[in-house]
């Protein structure tokens, strides 16, 4: 029998989650024999249904406007891989970091932010919708896979990195998982990690992609001073690159500088303050995790950058119209003739609208689309 000490993240600093400090799982289950717990986790959402779901779900652009796009299932890869990074360089748990970067946007509707606006303006009377939330449902409730228990039985500390923010009445009725959001205290290194990287990913594959689709232009972007600085060192070096590789070769070596930053940053303040446990981290007023001052100011300026030019253009917000209308007619629907449901949908214990809003959260793109179609033939 492999000793499971044997298959431990090597190398962690005391700050990290390890397996003497975390809260384990709200199922016993016996111990892993080939992996370890938080790898166990990260493979449990890598076979789950909503995480396949994921590569038809927008990250922009609706996924049938073409094949080259970003899925929420390619970002959420994106994501890990810049988190892994950061776990590794900062001593923390990689394994942990990296499940909480797959599972992050699986509460995710069709249509990406649309889709949740729009389903959250149609469950005002029952709720509300929140993505992040819904990913803590899937995770905890949704996913059917296991004989012991509903959902993935995952660990406290990934769960924790899942639900990133919270209201206070949803909180309340969270037990321990909510309470730091009542107390103001942060989650483990590991999800912030997770959290920030999510912001570096998508604002550097969005700039791609929207230079890609053309709704972005370079002299927008030569607007930014970071964008700028950078492009002229790229050119200066490699004088006769074509524009294609000059362009992935920049956002690269931006993503790269925000990444670089965000590690000896929070590298050089973990120093100064001497952190020595996961209990500090957590009882800090504020994340850990930072840039410098000039580096987050350059984030902030890309990310509004990036609002106005692309997530406010009107193509993008004639997608998103089409899309809430798409979602809105489906609740619409549904809720006046639940008989159009499958059959597995409704759940005994939860009212409709709840079964409803789970599974127009659970479709993708195209499924969304062919739905409303057949639905509005029937009605």
């Amino acid at each position: 029998m492999i000793d499971p000490v044997r298959l431990a993240p090597s190398n962690l600093a005391p700050y990290a989650i390890s397996f003497d400090n975390s809260r384990g799982r709200r199922h016993n289950e016996s111990a892993p024999r080939w992996r370890n717990e938080f790898q166990r986790d990260r493979d449990r959402v890598i076979h789950c249904a909503a995480f396949r779901r994921l590569e038809y779900k927008t990250q922009v652009f609706v996924n049938h406007e073409g094949d080259m796009f970003r899925t929420r299932l390619t970002h959420s890869l994106e994501v890990a891989q810049i988190a892994r990074t950061i776990a590794r360089a900062l001593h923390v748990n990689e394994d942990l970091t990296e499940a909480i970067a797959l599972a992050h946007d699986l509460g995710h509707t069709p249509f990406g932010h649309a889709g949740q606006s729009a389903l959250n303006s149609c469950m005002q009377g029952h709720g509300g919708f929140e993505h992040n939330l819904h990913s803590l449902r899937v995770v905890d409730q949704l996913e059917e896979r296991y004989p012991e228990f509903l959902g993935l039985n995952l660990l406290y500390e990934t769960r924790e990195g899942i639900l990133k923010h919270c209201s206070r009445g949803r909180a309340l009725r969270l037990g321990d998982l909510g309470r730091r959001f009542l107390e103001r205290t942060q989650p483990s290194l590991e999800a912030q990690i997770a959290n920030v990287a999510d912001e570096i990913a998508y604002n550097h594959h969005d700039i791609d992609d929207g230079l890609r689709a053309g709704l972005l232009e370079i002299d927008q972007l030569r607007e930014l001073p970071l964008f700028q600085r950078t492009e002229d060192t790229v050119t200066a070096r490699w004088r006769t690159l074509e524009p294609k590789r000059s362009r992935y070769t920049v956002i690269r070596e931006m993503l790269n500088y925000f990444v670089s930053d965000l590690i000896t940053t929070t590298q050089a303040k973990i120093d100064t303050l001497g952190v020595s446990s996961v209990d500090f981290i957590r009882r800090q007023e504020a994340p850990l995790l930072g840039f410098t001052a000039a580096t987050d100011q350059a984030h902030q300026r890309l990310k509004r950058l990036l609002r106005h030019c692309l997530y406010e253009h009107p193509r993008v917000i004639d997608m998103s119209e089409r899309s809430q209308a798409i979602v809105k007619a489906l609740f619409t629907v549904y809720m006046n003739s639940p008989d159009l449901l499958p059959d597995s949908v409704v759940r005994g214990e939860e009212d409709l609208a709840q079964s409803v809003a789970d599974y127009i959260a659970g479709m993708t793109d195209r499924f969304a689309i062919a739905e409303h179609a057949r639905v509005s033939a029937t009605s």
